[in-house]
């Protein structure tokens, strides 16, 4: 009996020491800490396991935010912050040393250092409880195993302070470049799939309706951004100091990136917005020191060394570096023996109290004071409020720069007449307030089109403001909302599922000629499937398949397509005899992979989620979801980025429609949303795919903003840590 009792108080100790073990990473008096804010949070799951998080203050509902988070997936959170401090080689191995050593070059941990010390005291909290919230998690989950990261700091906040996917802007740096200078092992790109092109002809969607085309009289915006799936969740974020904020979230950062409170919601689009510069610097050797031209005068080049480590053979190695930097910023590469530096704003203190301040605005003159702060260093901004107001800014930071010089391209960094004159006020940004249109679209192009006869004159701005160009989606969006009347909720989603795709009207006619020309009776039968289709992407249509599968295959022949231009042109310079060649060769292609080219679109393409992995694997034979939808590259306004794999015959979705929701503004929110997948990166969860069907047939569930309607529809409501 008494030695039973000794082996159960061994198994006992045994059993605690992973958490004695993790704990020790924190002090008594931050695991109080942690332990008396948990006490403050409540966090409700509805019934697709979204979090809805209650707090006291604004940094309880940051702490609950938080930890939800890394419930749902805390390797996205960690993963995230890596790439931040540029350390995913740590992880990924030298593949990925390019990758951190451009973080490095400009995300300088010391600077956000610097600014968490000077931050506002209140806002210093919300950081803490960012931190706070992570800690607790790993505190109370010893199971998991950071990959890197055994501890969070506040400070890791001001690393990404916006929530955008492409928030680093490098002014057109390649790899090369860095190779150039810096000249470590060839980097490896880890994309995905090998087999398609255009993927950067991707993007997303931002659409507002005015009072004047609501079925309400109520202001309605479409929230569509397309990006990499699970790259953000949906939260819902409420505190009694006045925070009720809906929305996706950047997995790891505090603040909704995308969404709406009880006042007003916002939609970002990414664009190319000239907001970084490259500089060539001419440098001049004298010994072992590095000087370089400006005006009259040669300046010092700062030096820094650093050490990135990167995983090989199980084993972590180092690379030693000396990184540079002139006035103009990062010395990232070189290009046709100049050094080329960086003058950007990627990352700042203003930035991300921006992106906090946004979620509590109260309507437009509120938002515009955010706005304000010119610190959006990456975004569009498409807004609608509860007054009926829509607007629209092409950018927000936007650098004023002497028009004589041509910003596309690296400038004389020697000229002093290249330097920044400071940022344009909000009012000189390219931007639209309540068009007589009624309506506003922004899908990655031009502002000069957002809003029909309404939209901005492109005479009165520079054009490193706006160099984007049309695009398909862009084309089909705005011919939809200008005839588009009596809107509501679920018919702007309706709009926004819109699967016609425009590209065809430029790729087809042509192929479509060259038969008529060159009467091949062999491909009579795809032809005629070609001329009788409606141009919508469809699960059950063979003519999809034919034309997204043949144009792929003109894209790889035409290998220079970045824009809808490109495209037009290509049909130009590909002849009307290597059209139909590649037509037969598409056929002959999915003969191989199905055993017969007539074959319909969704058993082609394909959603497939098995392990909730950073990287998702794709198999053929296990289980699957037909897809109807297509590729944005195409001018689908719901956007699937379905790609080939060496080990697969279909097409699996990797990106596009992520998190998506319709919202409605009067006096209560009317809301539908809808995932990729689901809200849990858990196979075993039951929200690991739950909203995949009604994702892929663009039916959205309810979004359930008030608390009432939470409850009704609750599956548990904890502190966190219970």
């Amino acid at each position: 009996m008494f030695k039973s009792f000794i082996y159960m108080k061994q198994l006992f100790i045994l059993l605690l020491l992973p958490v004695i073990t993790f704990s020790q990473q924190f002090s008594k008096l931050e695991i109080a800490r942690f332990t008396a804010q948990s006490k403050q949070v409540t966090i409700t799951r509805d019934h697709w396991g979204v979090p809805h998080i209650y707090g006291k203050t604004d940094a309880n509902a940051v702490f609950g935010l938080l930890y939800a988070q890394c419930e749902d997936d805390f390797k996205r959170v960690e993963y995230n912050m890596l790439e931040m401090l540029g350390r995913l080689s740590e992880v990924e191995g030298e593949s990925r040393l390019y990758d951190d050593l451009q973080m490095r070059l400009i995300y300088d941990t010391a600077e956000a250092k610097k600014d968490y010390a000077k931050s506002p005291a209140w806002f210093k909290k919300l950081m803490n409880a960012s931190a706070d919230g992570v800690n607790f998690y790993l505190l109370k989950h010893p199971e998991v195993k950071p990959l890197v990261l055994k501890k969070f700091e506040p400070w890791f906040a001001l690393m990404r302070t916006d929530g955008s996917i492409s928030a680093t802007q490098t002014g057109g740096l390649t790899s090369q470049d860095m190779k150039n200078l810096y000249g470590m092992n060839e980097p490896s790109n880890a994309m995905l799939s090998v087999l398609d092109p255009a993927t950067s002809l991707s993007g997303s969607n931002g659409f507002a309706i005015g009072p004047s085309r609501s079925a309400s009289k109520n202001a309605i915006l479409y929230i569509n951004p397309h990006v990499t799936f699970y790259f953000r969740p949906e939260v819902h974020m409420v505190s009694d100091e006045g925070l009720n904020a809906y929305g996706a979230v950047t997995w790891g950062q505090f603040f909704v990136y995308q969404g709406f409170n009880a006042h007003c919601g916002w939609m970002h689009t990414s664009s190319i917005a000239d907001v970084a510069d490259l500089y060539e610097e001419t440098i001049v050797k004298k010994g072992a020191v590095s000087l370089y031209q400006y005006g009259k005068n040669l300046l010092s080049v700062k030096t820094k060394k650093i050490t990135l480590n990167y995983l090989k053979d199980g084993n972590l190695l180092q690379q030693q570096l000396t990184i540079y930097r002139t006035h103009h910023g990062p010395v990232m590469g070189a290009r046709n023996d100049k050094w080329l530096s960086l003058k950007e704003n990627n990352r700042s203190l203003n930035a991300l109290l921006q992106s906090w301040l946004r979620t509590k605005a109260t309507g437009f003159k509120a938002f515009e004071k955010t706005m304000q702060m010119l610190s959006n260093n990456s975004n569009n901004t498409v807004f609608a409020d509860d007054k009926g107001n829509i607007a629209y800014w092409h950018g927000n930071f936007m650098p004023v720069r002497d028009t004589a010089f041509n910003w596309n391209k690296p400038v004389d960094g020697s000229l002093t007449a290249t330097e920044w004159k400071g940022v344009h006020p909000l009012n000189e940004v390219v931007h639209v307030y309540n068009p007589a249109t009624g309506w506003i679209q922004n899908c990655n192009s031009t502002p000069f089109t957002a809003s029909g006869t309404s939209s901005p004159d492109s005479t009165k701005y520079p054009r490193y403001m706006a160099p984007d160009v049309e695009n398909f989606r862009a084309l089909n969006a705005a011919k939809l909302l200008a005839n588009a009347n009596d809107v509501g909720v679920d018919k702007m989603i309706e709009i926004g599922y819109d699967r016609y795709l425009a590209a065809f009207d430029v790729l087809l006619p042509p192929l479509l000629k060259a038969y008529d020309n060159a009467g091949n009776t062999q491909l009579e039968v795809p032809v005629q499937l070609l001329k009788q289709w409606d141009r919508k992407s469809a699960a059950n249509s063979v003519a999809t398949t034919l034309a997204i599968e043949w144009a792929y295959k003109m894209l790889l022949k035409a290998k220079f397509v970045r824009n809808m231009f490109d495209m037009q042109r290509m049909t130009t310079t590909i002849t009307e005899a290597d059209q139909l060649l590649l037509l037969k060769e598409t056929m002959d292609d999915l003969e191989k992979r199905f055993g017969t080219w007539n074959i319909a679109w969704g058993e082609v393409n394909r959603f497939q989620r098995t392990s909730g992995e950073l990287v998702e694997t794709y198999d053929d034979g296990k289980a699957s979801l037909p897809s109807g939808l297509a590729s944005s590259v195409w001018g689908s306004l719901p956007s699937f980025d379905g790609r080939r794999f060496a080990n697969t015959n279909k097409r699996y979705g990797v990106g596009g429609n992520s998190f998506v929701a319709s919202v409605e503004f009067g006096k209560k929110v009317k809301a539908k949303s809808i995932l990729a997948g689901g809200q849990n990166s858990n196979p075993q969860s039951k929200h690991f795919t739950d909203q995949a069907p009604l994702y892929l047939e663009g039916k959205f569930k309810d979004v359930l903003f008030y608390k009432a309607d939470v409850l009704k529809h609750a599956e548990r409501s904890y502190h966190p840590g219970e």
